[in-house]
């Protein structure tokens, strides 16, 4: 069960992680047009795969078995042990449910699936030791299956002395999810409570198998090319929300990715506390927001701040499981929606919650296209070396792990849930998140983890993402109405201290600093260039004029203000014209190719741009522009008032942007990252001494 913004609470099988009542309503009708079948059809002679299955499939053929796709489950079994009711409890799950009895074959016309009469199921009893153990367990998560040869679920029973056994159940991801770890083993609490008392489990029986559903999900999407049908009508909205996506994000990564990707992964487990749990709860209802995303938007608000750029996809599993009669099915079901999140124009905490909830809702309306069949719709650039469309995933569980869902319904013994990993990546993060809440149904925490490609990333590097996001995600709960250039995202020793410019208390803004340099001397040479120079009083009384102008125009905080401008006089000029009109300027070299000129332009939407004759034809001609040397323009300054600042009367503040610098990005598409005038800052009084920044 999830709970609403308001308090309500609604069946999970219904609708996965939707924050609202209205977008509740959305998705219950979304989903009752999409629902699964409610009783088994007559099936054809050859079962196809499942939209799901047939990726992983391929992705087996093509590269290969591996333990990319194994998920296990692992038990800690305290108490005496019935073993042979524990073998003959598996073979009554397994026979319950087809996917864990079935392999995949393959003939002319494709895989398909192929499902075994035989439930029979070889326990494989290892003798072991604590010291051992996790070594033993490691070497058995990380065997991989063939798929075409034997069932995807294997059980190893690790027995480590006469009362302490630690139980694997390893799956394929072909044939189950993480909605089916629980399903599996509430069956087999089941069946071993019945097995110890002699008799078989008494279960009500399934209304269809898995097989049912793959049957059915080709027969009601239909095909992509009728907008008439489920599949055309939601692939017209994606391919719609997702053009122009970036191929790859920029992430702070610690070396270059490989040409083909190993997906070797390390996991990291951290906690949100209770407080900051209350805490982002607290903000979710006040925003109408759900927790997650809270998190979504936090997390891409950190991405952004670490160089990712503005447009983050971020992917988020969803159950896929559209009615009660799939609730009880063991299988893969779970589908991939990708979440755009736009943290363009250094928004608000608040404001981007306002972007996400409408992003999301949108998303989350359009659910029931395969993942699998978007990817070949769309036809992304492919590489071996990451995931398509999106390489950052965001997790959230309401429900509690595996365990806990079987309580004490295995006479005699205590189960707890014992930690185990594949040390297998999918993508390059996976940011998790498990929601725990009192007797009460108040916030108690969130038990959280990171999975990282050790392609990518160094340990150090990916704890230091999780301590840069516990402190962003506490900053921003705390006060929404920040910009999310104003958090500080460092950590640990990047905390510089600023000699002689941000001294503890004093905040400064660029144009503060230029203006005490002046102060200090106007009539010291400022800056330099061919033949021309000028004065620290001259820049400072020209930067005022193009300041004013500006201004006259309707620039001011949050704005960006494009430079087109040819290395000059004037460039420095512009530069802190912008900054004391309160703009971020955005510099735009004209020697670059005209397409990543426009590119730029285009992407930062400028209030104005900057630009002087030689150039303003290689610069596209979108939105307002201010040509430096056109004589109206040049009679306009002249008129300026050179007194006083233009950035103090604009309200500047030092956590507001200074700068936005497109960078190359891995694809080779620019991608913009937001400086605020408080780096800048922290990055003078760093360098001072090594450019002689002083007097």
């Amino acid at each position: 069960r999830i709970r609403t913004a308001l308090g309500a609470e609604l069946p999970l099988q219904r609708v996965f992680r939707t924050p609202t009542v209205a977008g509740v309503a959305d998705a219950l009708t979304t989903a009752d047009q999409a629902r699964p079948p409610a009783t088994a059809r007559p099936r054809p002679d050859r079962l196809p795969l499942s939209y799901a299955q047939e990726r992983l499939w391929f992705l087996d053929r093509f590269e290969g078995p591996g333990a990319t796709y194994n998920l296990p489950l692992v038990l800690n079994l305290s108490g005496g042990l019935d073993r042979e009711a524990l073998r003959a409890a598996l073979a009554d799950v397994v026979a319950r449910h087809e996917p864990l009895r079935t392999v995949f074959a393959e003939d002319a016309d494709g895989p398909h699936q192929v499902i075994r009469d035989d439930a029979a199921l070889d326990l494989s009893v290892v003798a072991t030791d604590t010291e051992r153990l996790d070594e033993d367990l490691t070497t058995a998560t990380r065997r991989p299956f063939d798929l075409t040869a034997e069932p995807p679920l294997r059980v190893t029973l690790f027995e480590t002395s006469g009362d302490e056994h630690v139980l694997l159940l390893l799956l394929h991801h072909i044939a189950a999810d993480g909605w089916s770890l629980p399903v599996l083993a509430e069956d087999l609490a089941a069946a071993y409570t019945a097995r110890l008392d002699g008799g078989a489990p008494v279960w009500q029986p399934l209304p269809l198998g898995y097989a049912d559903v793959a049957v059915w999900q080709r027969e009601v999407l239909g095909s992509g090319d009728d907008p008439r049908s489920l599949l055309g009508g939601q692939l017209e909205f994606w391919r719609e929300r997702l053009e122009g996506l970036p191929e790859e994000l920029a992430l702070p990564v610690d070396r270059p990715r490989p040409v083909v990707a190993s997906y070797r992964g390390e996991r990291l487990e951290f906690e949100v506390s209770a407080a900051l749990h209350a805490r982002v709860a607290e903000v979710a209802r006040a925003h109408r927001v759900s927790v997650f995303m809270v998190m979504q938007a936090a997390l891409a608000a950190l991405l952004t701040r670490l160089g990712a750029g503005t447009d983050v996809p971020i992917g988020t599993p969803v159950a896929g499981r559209g009615d009660e009669a799939v609730e009880r099915l063991v299988g893969c079901f779970v589908n991939t929606l990708v979440l755009r999140t736009d943290t363009s124009g250094d928004p608000t905490f608040a404001d981007l919650l306002d972007r996400v909830r409408e992003a999301d809702l949108a998303a989350y309306d359009h659910q029931d296209l395969p993942f699998e069949r978007l990817v070949a719709e769309l036809k992304p650039e492919r590489s071996l070396a990451r995931h398509p469309l999106v390489q950052v995933v965001l997790t959230f569980d309401t429900d509690g792990p595996a365990h806990e869902r079987i309580g004490t319904a295995m006479p005699g013994l205590t189960v707890t849930e014992h930690a185990a990993t594949t040390g297998a990546a999918k993508f390059d993060l996976v940011l998790g998140f498990a929601e725990r809440r009192t007797p009460d149904g108040d916030p108690d925490g969130l038990r959280a983890a990171l999975v990282f490609a050790t392609d990518l990333f160094d340990e150090a590097t990916a704890r230091s993402l999780t301590v840069r996001f516990l402190d962003l995600l506490a900053a921003v709960a705390e006060r929404p109405s920040a910009r999310i250039g104003e958090v500080d995202v460092l950590v640990g020793e990047e905390r510089v201290p600023v000699a002689g410019l941000v001294a503890e208390g004093v905040r400064s803004t660029v144009p503060e600093l230029f203006e005490a340099r002046v102060a200090e001397g106007p009539e010291r040479v400022a800056v330099v260039c061919g033949g021309e120079s000028l004065s620290y009083g001259e820049l400072d009384a020209r930067a005022e004029r193009l300041a004013h102008v500006l201004m006259g125009r309707g620039v001011g905080p949050g704005d960006f203000v494009a430079l087109a401008l040819p290395r000059s006089v004037e460039l420095v000029v512009a530069v802190l014209g912008v900054l004391k009109a309160g703009a971020a300027y955005v510099p735009v070299d004209p020697a670059y190719p005209v397409d990543r000129i426009a590119y730029t332009v285009e992407d930062c939407a400028p209030a104005v741009l900057v630009t002087v004759s030689e150039v303003a034809e290689r610069v596209p001609a979108a939105g307002p522009r201010l040509v430096l040397d056109d004589p109206v323009v040049v009679a306009e300054l002249a008129g300026m008032p050179v007194a006083g600042s233009a950035g103090c009367r604009a309200g500047l503040v030092p956590e507001q942007a200074a700068y936005v610098i497109y960078t190359s990005g891995s694809t080779g598409r620019p991608k913009g990252v937001v400086v605020a005038h408080q780096n800048v800052v922290r990055l003078f009084g760093a360098t001072d001494g090594w450019f002689g920044f002083g007097p």
